[in-house]
């Protein structure tokens, strides 16, 4: 830099070149397609910052940019969309955990909803023996209404047991036995 002594009073001081200086690097290297077209070629850079004219109404001129070194520094926008892929996945993931845990409970209720309505035949069953009871009483079956009865009861056992594959006759078979 050389200093202009007809605008040091008054105008900007070396702090504000260097300032500028600093923005129209970072601004230059931003602009740029990829880091590598700037760790290619670094004199693009101080082109750039004296073509802006950033001296202009300061008490100092710009000879010169020299760019020493340049270090690659971590890749925020990767890093950026990394934590978003990251942040997507982790949502989809809960939104799967959560249809699950909506079908194991549907699974569930679907389980409780059959048991009660096989808990509501074993009680409609349970009452048959007390009607037939109260019928016998009242008069209203005869014994043979009753061996009737009893004959078309084994009638349709007869035919389920004919209609289902032979392991389930055996646990029918076995279940008959328990009881």
């Amino acid at each position: 830099m050389r200093t202009n002594i007809k605008q040091l009073v008054g105008g900007a001081g070396e702090e504000t070149i260097l300032a500028r200086v600093g923005e129209g690097i970072v601004t230059s290297i931003g602009s740029a397609t990829s880091h590598k077209q700037v760790l290619e070629n670094p004199d693009s850079i101080s082109k750039l910052v004296l073509t802006k004219g950033l001296d202009s109404g300061t008490a100092f001129e710009i000879l010169s940019i020299d760019i020493a070194d340049i270090d690659v520094g971590k890749n925020i926008g990767a890093q950026l969309q990394m934590d978003q892929a990251n942040a997507d996945k982790n949502i989809a993931q809960a939104k799967a955990e959560e249809r699950r845990a909506m079908a194991v409970a549907l699974e569930q209720e679907n389980k409780a909803k059959a048991q009660d309505a096989r808990a509501k035949v074993i009680m409609a069953e349970a009452e048959v023996p007390l009607a037939l009871a109260d019928a016998f009483r009242n008069g209203n079956l005869g014994v043979m209404d009753y061996y009737r009865l009893q004959n078309i009861k084994a009638d349709t056992q007869m035919r389920e047991s004919i209609g289902k594959p032979a392991a389930a006759t055996n646990n029918n078979k076995n279940e008959k036995n328990n009881q």
